[in-house]
């Protein structure tokens, strides 16, 4: 099963910038989804962006839309999330996810998961 590890998390205050990175193990098949996902102390885990790897359309989780960015790096093998304009609400361990989605943003139908990095947003 392919590895996924993660990096770039940090405390930050609000309205500062991040840059998650998540580094594959394996070639990214093109037909395969990369995504983003989060979960917050109590909260479910929630899609935060994905594309697949391929290239195409990104699509953004509502309260992230404009903020956030999704990327792939065939060469590098890697999937970054720019995170910009932080919020304490964005305050969540952050993992990243690969697999022949089912639908882009829910977990079912994604196999391969990193061990989560954290992020954490002070007002």
């Amino acid at each position: 099963q392919m590895k996924l590890t993660e990096s770039g998390g940090a405390s930050v205050q609000a309205g500062r910038s991040l840059r998650l990175s998540c580094a594959a193990s394996e070639y990214i098949y093109s037909s395969y989804c990369t995504a983003w996902f989060r979960q917050a102390p109590g909260k479910g885990r929630e899609g935060v962006a994905s594309v697949y790897a391929g290239g195409g359309t990104r699509y953004y989780a509502g309260s992230v839309k404009g903020r956030f960015t999704i990327s792939h790096d065939i060469g590098k093998n890697t999937v970054d999330l720019q995170m910009n304009s932080l919020k304490p609400e964005d305050t969540a361990v952050y993992y990243c996810a690969v697999g022949v989605c089912e639908s882009p943003l829910v977990a079912r139908g994604y196999d391969s998961w990193g061990q989560g990095t954290q992020v954490t947003v002070s007002p």
